[in-house]
C-alpha cells in the first residue's frame, strides 16, 4: 500500500510541476535572463554583501540597480536606435534607393570565372537567377525588419512588464541565495555528488556564455560596427548587430558580414575602402576571438567548436534569440551528464571486479 501511496504522490509532484511550469511559460524570458543574470553578476553581490556587513536586501538593491544601470540602460538605448534604423533602411528599400539586386550584379560582374562558374551551377550567376532566389528573401527580410521596428512601439509596456518581472525575481535570487541554493539540492533526487558537477557545470556554462561568447560578439560587433561607420557605410548600427549575432558562432563569426561587403567595396570601384575593411576584418576583428575568448571562456571550460556551433543554431531556432543561451546549456548538460554516467558505471564495475 505504501508502494502504491508513493506512486500517486510521485504523479502528484510531476502533475502539479508540469502545471506550474505552464502557468509560468509567458514568463520564461524574463525568468531565463533573471537567472542568467543572478549567476554572472553573483561575485559581485557577495562583494557588496560582504561590504556591507552581511545586508542582504540593501547589497540585492545595489546589485540590481549597477545591473540596470551598466547593462540594460545602455542595451535599450542601443535597441531604439536599431528600430530606427532599420525602419530607415526598409524605407530606402522600398523608396528603390537602396537596389541590393544591382548592388549584387556589380559584384559578379567582377568575380573570376571560376566562381561565376560555379555560381552559376547553383542558379545565382545572373541577375534573372537571382531575381527568383533573392528578391522574395530581401523583401521579406526588410518587411520583418520594418514590421519588428513597428512591434518595439507597440509592445512597450509587455517590454516593461517582462523587465520588471526579471528585476524583481533578480532582487529575490541574490538575497536569498544561500537558502534557494539549498532547497534545490535537497529537493533534487540526485547523489550530492552527481548534483554539485552538474551544478557547477551549469553555473560554469552560463558564465562563461555571458561572460565569454557574449562580450566577445558584442566587441566584434562594435569594432566591425565602427570601421563601417568610419568608411561611411550606410546602416553601420544594423551592420554591427549582424556581425555581433554571427559572432556567437564559431567557425563562420562576422565575417559572413564584413567580407562580402568588402568585396563590394572593391567591385563598386571603393579601392581603398575594400583593402582597409579586409585589413582590419582580418587583423583587428578576426583576432578578438582567438585572444580575448580563451582568456574569458577558460580552456576546461569550452566545449568543441562543432557542439558550440550546433547547439546554438539549434537553440536560436526552438527558442528564438534566448536560445543562445540555453542550447549550449542544454549540451554542456547533456555531456555532463553522459560524463558522470560513465564514471559511476566504470566505477561500479570496478568495485565488483
Amino acid at each position: 500500500m505504501r508502494t502504491f501511496e508513493d506512486r500517486v504522490f510521485l504523479a502528484l509532484v510531476i502533475a502539479v510541476s508540469f502545471a506550474f511550469g505552464w502557468i509560468l511559460w509567458p514568463f520564461y524570458g524574463a525568468i531565463l535572463w533573471g537567472v542568467v543574470a543572478a549567476i554572472v553578476f553573483a561575485p559581485l553581490y557577495r562583494r557588496l554583501s560582504q561590504a556591507m556587513q552581511q545586508r542582504h536586501s540593501l547589497a540585492a538593491i545595489a546589485t540590481v540597480m549597477i545591473i540596470v544601470t551598466m547593462v540594460i540602460l545602455p542595451l535599450t538605448l542601443v535597441g531604439a536606435a536599431l528600430a530606427r534604423e532599420a525602419s530607415g533602411v526598409y524605407g530606402r528599400i522600398q523608396s528603390g534607393e537602396l537596389d541590393l539586386i544591382r548592388s549584387f550584379q556589380q559584384v559578379l560582374d567582377v568575380l573570376p570565372v571560376w566562381v561565376t562558374g560555379l555560381l552559376d551551377r547553383l542558379g545565382l550567376g545572373s541577375l534573372g537567377g537571382v531575381q527568383e532566389k533573392v528578391s522574395s528573401a530581401l523583401l521579406k527580410g526588410s518587411q520583418f525588419l520594418a514590421a519588428q521596428a513597428f512591434n518595439i512601439g507597440q509592445s512597450t509596456f509587455g517590454f516593461f512588464v517582462n523587465l520588471f518581472a526579471m528585476l524583481y525575481l533578480l532582487f529575490f535570487l541574490f538575497r536569498d541565495e544561500n537558502t534557494l541554493s539549498k532547497r534545490i539540492k535537497d529537493a533534487i533526487p540526485l547523489h550530492r555528488e552527481q548534483l554539485d558537477a552538474l551544478l557547477l557545470k551549469f553555473t560554469i556554462v552560463i558564465r562563461a556564455t555571458v561572460k565569454g561568447d557574449l562580450l566577445v560578439a558584442l566587441l566584434q560587433g562594435a569594432l566591425g560596427g565602427l570601421i563601417f561607420w568610419l568608411l561611411g557605410i550606410n546602416a553601420s548600427l544594423l551592420w554591427a548587430v549582424l556581425m555581433a549575432f554571427l559572432s556567437l558562432l564559431p567557425a563562420i563569426g562576422s565575417g559572413l558580414v564584413w567580407m562580402p561587403v568588402a568585396v563590394y567595396l572593391l567591385a563598386t570601384g571603393a579601392i581603398w575602402q575594400g583593402v582597409v575593411l579586409i585589413a582590419y576584418g582580418a587583423l583587428v576583428i578576426g583576432l578578438v576571438d582567438n585572444l580575448l575568448r580563451p582568456k574569458l571562456v577558460g580552456k576546461d571550460t569550452k566545449m568543441p567548436d562543432y557542439v558550440v556551433f550546433f547547439s546554438t543554431l539549434g537553440g536560436i531556432e526552438a527558442f528564438g534569440l534566448n536560445g543562445f543561451v540555453i542550447g549550449p546549456v542544454i549540451a554542456a548538460m547533456f555531456i555532463a551528464a553522459w560524463d558522470i554516467f560513465s564514471t559511476s558505471r566504470h566505477r561500479n564495475d570496478d568495485a565488483i571486479a
